[in-house]
């Protein structure tokens, strides 16, 4: 999946939890930090692959339920002893909806179920990546998409994937922009001083 991607589906479902949940809207906090843990996965495992070559791919170390669950635990548990437990929840949700996003994005593309993405180093998946470094190899996967979505003959993924980008942006908006309302109202206590 594309980091945007699971950067959407990180806030879309920690909104839902913060509304269901606590009667209200994500903080700024808490959409910065379900954002973040929604992309430490492949911050982790593509620079280890495509600029360390530590590992063999891009699902490895942070895309481990070996890994990830301990992780998830630990920043739980440090989170409720600092009296933030929304973070804990935000940092959860973030990067275990990472893990089953994956393989559900790899059986859009036709090839069938893969669990070894998420059981390394008991499995890996994926071919062994040579590449220039984590942000040539970013930069490169990017402009491929940029010209797909230029060359104007959208895939019915593509489709998909930009009708839940702008419902989540509408989300976004209603549950009052958070991080983007602190950021311009810090701009704002700036400016009258």
């Amino acid at each position: 999946m594309w980091p945007w991607e699971h950067a959407i589906l990180g806030y879309l479902v920690y909104s839902g939890v913060c509304h269901l949940r606590y009667g209200e809207s994500p903080t700024s906090l808490g959409t910065s930090v379900v954002v973040f843990a929604s992309l430490l996965p492949d911050l982790i495992d593509k620079p280890l692959a495509w600029s360390v070559g530590l590992v063999e791919t891009g699902y490895a170390i942070g895309h481990s339920v070996f890994f990830a669950v301990p992780l998830v635990v630990a920043v739980g548990v440090w989170a409720a002893s600092a009296e933030q437990r929304r973070v804990g929840v935000a940092f959860g949700v973030g990067y275990l909806l990472h893990l089953p996003a994956d393989i559900v994005f790899q059986m859009t593309g036709g090839s069938g179920v893969h669990l070894e993405i998420v059981l390394w180093p008991i499995a890996t998946f994926g071919e062994v990546e040579a590449t220039n470094g984590f942000l040539w190899e970013s930069l490169r996967r990017i402009e491929l998409f940029r010209a797909d979505v230029l060359a104007g003959d959208l895939s019915t993924y593509m489709w998909a994937q930009l009708v839940i980008t702008v419902l989540v942006f509408c989300l976004w908006l209603y549950d009052g922009a958070p991080v983007a309302r602190e950021g311009v109202r810090k701009t704002a206590n700036l400016l009258t001083r």
